[in-house]
This record gives structure tokens, sequence and C-alpha cells, in this order.
């Protein structure tokens, strides 16, 4: 029996496990980084361990610290969570080893499947359908598109999509480089890219005693750099005999590798309706709360139990029920290319409404570093129906408060209201196709009428008189400069400016914003009119950032002075650090001097487990480089400057403007 856990993990994942511990009456143990120190699921640990550094190849991706850190807290068992070391065989063994309860697959599962390449022939022989390799090195046009995989890799990290040919050798030198980067194993394998694909997986869940639990199925097929975003439960539109070949072959697949506890089968489910076999997660997965919510489950105290050596509760599992929605919430910018925000959280508060559940590893006041995912929290909605549930979610996201650095908050509420989510037209490409649609900023009125009722909050805590709650029915003014006052706002992160005129009158307060009149303000709530319809607005004002809050959709600004001051100037050409982050490599020959042509990758940049490319902004001449590999730089860092190349005049077009001029 587990009496103390460690969980190798951090953030949302670490947080949900204790959860279970605590419900079953486990002790538990956090691991933490330097950066993580005052990290929500070290506040929520009975006990904690400093693993030394920021980085995590310092500290979470450390075994050896980590399975000290469990002996030296006197843990008993180990929960690896996913991603970091949850996938490593040899960390695996090292827990057991060290005479510590494994809460995961055998070794040899985790082995057999951690390449795959290796798990594909494995699959092959148990029959599971699959999708044939193509041998990058003879690859031809009629292999096209491809898509370029790492072998060690997961999170769509070294992941490539050729549709050239002559695009193929750079590609595949680009996955290679960030495989070894990302996984310590540089291996790229190739095979066809299915366009408008399904990405459906099915859970399984494994005891020692031969029972295996197909739990349904999963589409997560809204994603962004191969990675998700909204997944689902069960996947909509299969029809029977498609869902029951899925549940054969996951069931195949665990059986084929001996396997026990909580993993999942992925597949990519092509628009004829002919299933593939990707991978198989040796691991929990960040989607396991809609089969939970589904089937009735919790999926961490199973594999505690099936850990501990006790068979599943049943030889088949229970019927599922209703249906599921989850969606992950960045702390990202979806329209400056998904680039990771950091800074502090002011406030994170989601509605909490029968059928919703918040998987989270932040609460206001923390802070969002460079080092780790970008991912603050996940809503998770359940109602009898599919359509019931995508409306609760939508709903949640949107009255949600969310203070603090720009995420994809909006982005998800319109995704799940778009036509095609809602008629379950689902694939791989929904962003590529649908995203700057979704992406437009929001309607310039209604910005312009939360700009004013930040205004005229600004007024009210600015009057000299009030009632005795701080609270102010216009009618009430007095004593009070009747001349116009102006406040300006940038909206943030489209950057429109919006100038708010109002002037205090015997009848109240009058703003310049046309059509709208002032019910009442307070110091953190105004209540405006337009065309009749009473809207309310929630102001809170955190230094220059102000953020507005309605029922149908947030807002944030920043305060401007009334006269602004001369900007400073960057020289032309600077390329800057878009986010805080790493420098991880640059291009080949690289150094001042050198040609550069519009739009050809120069640095690469590695922040929040993302790469990103630093692009030349035009052809010229690299004149100054300040970055190398390696260097951890801030945001608005100097990187580079590229001077643009200017054509020399033609030579005869100078004589022929000479002899004019001689003439």
């Amino acid at each position: 029996m587990i009496s103390t856990l460690l969980v190798a993990n951090r953030g949302e994942i670490a947080c949900r496990i204790f959860r279970t511990c605590r419900a079953l009456g486990i002790a538990t143990v956090a691991v933490y980084s330097d950066a993580d120190a005052d990290a929500l699921h070290v506040r929520e640990a009975d006990t904690a361990v400093r693993l030394p550094g920021a980085a995590p190849s310092d500290t979470y991706l450390r075994g050896d610290l980590v399975v000290a850190a469990a002996l030296a807290a006197g843990a008993d068992a180990v929960h690896p969570g996913y991603g970091f070391l949850s996938e490593n065989a040899g960390f695996a063994a090292a827990v057991q080893d060290a005479g510590l309860l494994w809460v995961g697959p055998p070794v040899k599962a985790i082995e057999l499947m951690a390449s795959k390449t290796r798990a594909k022939e494995l699959m092959a022989a148990a029959g599971v359908p699959l999708l044939a390799p193509v041998d990058p090195t003879t690859a031809t046009a009629e292999d096209l598109p491809l898509l370029l995989k790492a072998a060690a890799g997961g999170g769509g990290r070294g992941m490539r999509i050729v549709r050239e040919l002559g695009d193929l050798p750079g590609e595949l030198t680009a996955a290679a480089a960030e495989a070894l980067s990302a996984f310590g194993d540089g291996e790229v394998f190739a095979e066809p890219y299915v366009e408008r694909g399904r990405h459906v997986e099915v859970q399984v869940m494994a005891d020692e005693h031969d029972g295996v639990w197909a739990l349904g199925t999963r589409d997560c097929s809204l994603q962004r750099r191969h990675q998700k975003v909204i997944e689902e439960a069960p996947a909509p539109r299969l029809d029977d005999e498609l869902r029951d070949r899925l549940h054969d072959a996951a069931t195949a697949a665990a059986r084929a590798v001996g396997y026990r506890g909580a993993g999942t089968i992925e597949f990519l489910v092509a628009a004829d309706g002919r299933p593939y076999f990707l991978e198989m997660n040796t691991r929990l997965q960040v989607e396991h709360p809609v089969t939970e919510a589904v089937f009735g489950l919790d999926l961490v105290a199973l594999q505690l139990r099936t850990a501990e050596g006790e068979p599943l509760p049943a030889p088949a599992p229970p019927q599922p029920a209703g249906h599921a929605v989850e969606a992950r919430l960045y702390a990202e910018d979806p329209a400056r290319d998904w680039q990771p925000q950091t800074g502090a959280l002011l406030s994170l508060d989601v509605p909490d409404e029968p059928g919703l559940r918040l998987d989270t590893g932040y609460t206001g006041g923390d802070t969002i570093g460079v080092h780790y995912d970008p991912m603050l929290a996940k809503v998770i909605a359940h109602a009898p129906t599919r359509a019931g549930a995508v409306r609760l979610l939508a709903r949640a996201l949107e009255r949600a408060r969310i203070h603090g650095p720009v995420t994809n908050r909006d982005l998800l509420v319109r995704s799940l209201r778009h036509p095609d989510f809602a008629a379950a037209r689902l694939d791989t490409g929904f962003y590529d196709r649908h995203l700057e649609a979704l992406i437009t900023a929001p309607d310039e009125a209604a910005v312009r009428m939360a700009a004013t009722a930040a205004a005229v909050v600004e007024a009210a805590r600015n009057a000299t008189l009030r009632t005795a709650g701080g609270f102010m029915r216009f009618g009430a003014w007095r004593n009070l400069p009747s001349q116009p006052q102006l406040r300006r706002y940038r909206s943030e992160p489209d950057g429109r400016a919006y100038e708010i005129t109002y002037r205090p009158t015997r009848d109240g307060l009058a703003v310049g914003t046309e059509g709208v009149r002032v019910v009442s303000a307070g110091r953190a709530r105004a209540t405006l009119e337009c065309g009749g319809v009473v809207r309310h607005f929630e102001i809170d004002r955190r230094d220059d950032r102000v953020y507005v809050d309605t029922a149908t959709g947030a807002y944030t600004f920043t305060a401007l002075p009334r006269f602004t001051d001369p900007a400073e100037r960057t020289e032309p050409g600077s390329l800057l650090a878009p986010m805080p982050g790493t420098v991880v490599r640059l291009a080949d020959g690289l150094a001042a001097g050198a040609a550069v042509e519009a739009g050809q990758p120069l640095i690469w940049l590695e922040a929040m487990k993302m790469e990103h490319r630093i692009l030349a902004p035009a052809a010229g001449t690299l004149t100054a480089l300040h970055a190398a590999p390696g260097l951890q730089v801030e945001v608005g860092a100097l990187l580079a400057v590229v001077t643009e190349t200017t054509e020399p005049a033609d030579p005869a077009d100078l004589a022929s403007t000479a002899s004019e001029e001689n003439a």
C-alpha cells in the first residue's frame, strides 16, 4: 500500500495528482526548481524537496535528483505525471532499483514504445493498421506531402510538414536538430502526411491480472504547432464499426507490450474513415479529464490501484454518459505566431458551476516564467449532450476573469462557437484554415464602450463626493469642474488607441462616446446604457494596465498619459527578442558581414518549451550579431542588426541624367 507519494512533475498535473492523494489518505511530496519555489504545487504538497537550478535539464529532467528527493522525504512511491521523465525507461528502472514503487507501466513497455519507429514495427506485428513509412533519402514528388517526426519525441517537437521536395533536406536538418535538443535523440523518420485527418485516441487502463479496459475515444484534432488545444470525449461522428475497430486495436496494442496502468493509443483517422496508428503514450494524458467525466472515473486513483497490484474494479469499464469538452488555456498570443507570454498572473477566476471543472497549477498572484510550458489551466465541461457541453465551456471561458499576460481565451471561445466545430467538422487543419478569422480584433464600438467604462470608473475614483459605499449614481455630483476631461487608452494586444472624454454636469456624467449614457459608476464597476440596452462592466486597474470584464467578453487596456512622449527609436533592421528565452542555434555561417535574404531564418530562440525563428526583415547585410547559442535574453533584447541592401543606380541611368543636366 502506498503511504507517501512523490510526484516527479510540476504545475497542473502535480496539483491534480495531489487532489486524488488527499482523497485516498496518501501523503504527498513535491519537487521544485528555484523558479518554482513559490508555485502552487509546492504550496499544496505535504512536503517539498528543492532541485537546485531553474532549467528543466538541471531539475525536473534529473532522474537521479528526483530519486534522491523521494528517499530523503520518506516516499515509498513515485508518480511521473506527464512530460519530463514520464516516458523515460531509465528513470522508471532507477525508481524501482531504489526500492520505490513506480506508478506507471512496466519498464519493458516504456522501452518498446519509446521509439516511434520501433513501436510501429511492433504494432504492425500485432495487426494494428499503420501508415507505410517513407525513406526520406529516396523520397520523390509522388510521396509528398510528408510528415517528419522525431522518433523519441512528443508534444509536436521535431515535427515538420514537407510539401516541396527541395525543402526536404533543410527540414530534415531542422527536425533532427530540434529533436536532439528536446529529447537527446536526433533520429527522425518520415511518413505520408494525411490532409484533413482527425486525431482520435483511445484511453486504455490495464492491470497485471490480464485485465484491459478501452475507455472510449477522444477527439484531439484542434491543434496548434502539432500540440492539442481543445479535446473532447467521445470523439463525435464516428460510426459504431470504426469505434469498435479503434477499441480493438488499442486493446491489442496494450496486450502486445504487457501493459499496466494508464496509457493512450493515438490514431490518425483519414477523411475516408480509415484509421492509422500514430503512437502509444505510456503515461497519463493532459486530456484525461474528459474521459473521467464521461465514465465517472478517477484515472489517477486507478493508476495507484493497479500500481499496488490490485485488479481493475470489474471485467468491463462502466457505461459512458454524456459528453465532455476540455480547453487548454495558454499564456500565448495566437495573433503573433503563438508567442508565449510571461509575467505576473494577477487574476485567474473561472466560474464554479455544475458540470465545470478547473485543473490548474496557478492562482492569482503567481508568476508565469520562461522555463516551462505556457499552459495555465484546463477548463472542462460535462453535459448530457455535445452541444450542451460546448455551450457551457464557451460561456465559462467568456465569463472568466483572467488578468495578466495575453492568453488564448478569446480564441478558445471563438473556436468553440465556430460553425465547423459546432457541426463536428474536425481535422488537424482547423487552425490553418480559420485562424485569421478567429483572431480578428473585437468590434471597435464594443472596445470603445469598454474604454468608456474604464474612464468613468477612473472619474468616480477621483471624485470628491461619494456615497457611503463608494458607489455613485449620477446626479449626485457637486462642486466638480465642468470642463471636459480626457483619458487615453491603448487596447491590448492589437494596439489601437482610444480617447475618451467626459464632463461632470448637474445631471450626471456626460461622456463623448456617441449614444452612450452613464447609469452609475463606482471604484470597480460601471453601468452604461446604449440603444436602450444596459450593460455592466467590472474594472480592475493594476499600475497602467486596466482590465475590463463584461458578461460577453473581456478587454485589456494600457492607460496612456494625456500627452504622448517622443518614443525612443530603434535602429532600423534591429532584430529584437520577442520574448524571454535562450538562443539555441544560429544559421550556418552567420556572422557580422554575412549577406542575408529577406525572410531567412537567422536565430532560433527557445522559450517555454517552444522554438521560435527570428527572420531577416529584408535582404541585406548582417552588420551586428549579439546572439550566441546558450545566451539567455530578456524580451526586447537586441539580437542582431540587418542593414537593408540599397540597389545601386544603373550606370546608364546616371549617364543619361548627367547628359540631361549638362544640356
